[in-house]
């Protein structure tokens, strides 16, 4: 089975596309992003420490960032995901806290992604705290 990190550095190359049909929140003929973890995992390393970005408003900064007027919501979850995944796994493996993606910047108590997490929320809890974010 695949590390985290290598699901991160497996990923496949992000796609625009106009969408066939309204879906999740999106409309037909809408230019979609469809992100990857690499462009999920870059964008949450530039948030400056102290800042949050909710999901939403990281999906449409990417959109506006690739030419798109909209974000995928589900493949931004799951990418979120493994971005998340891959820097506790980091942590765990003796990576200093300052090297790692600070995903933390990113969730909250109301981020659907959260439930998947396979990690005890209290050092996402805890990381918030240390920069001032609420939770």
């Amino acid at each position: 089975m695949k590390s985290w990190k290598e699901k991160l550095e497996d990923s496949k190359p992000h796609q625009v596309k106009t969408l066939n049909k309204s879906m999740v929140g999106m409309k037909a003929g809408q230019v979609m992003l469809i992100a990857s973890p690499v462009i999920v995992d870059e964008f949450i390393r530039n948030i400056p420490e102290g800042t949050a970005v909710g999901v939403k408003e990281m999906r449409t900064a990417l959109a506006h960032q690739y030419d798109a007027e909209v974000t995928c919501p589900i493949t931004t979850g799951i990418f979120l995901r493994i971005v998340a995944e891959a820097a506790y796994e980091a942590y765990e493996n003796d990576e200093p806290i300052d090297k790692i993606t600070p995903f933390w910047r990113v969730f909250d108590a109301k981020t659907t992604t959260l439930k998947k997490l396979s990690f005890d929320h209290e050092f996402l809890w805890n990381q918030r705290n240390r920069e001032g974010l609420p939770i």
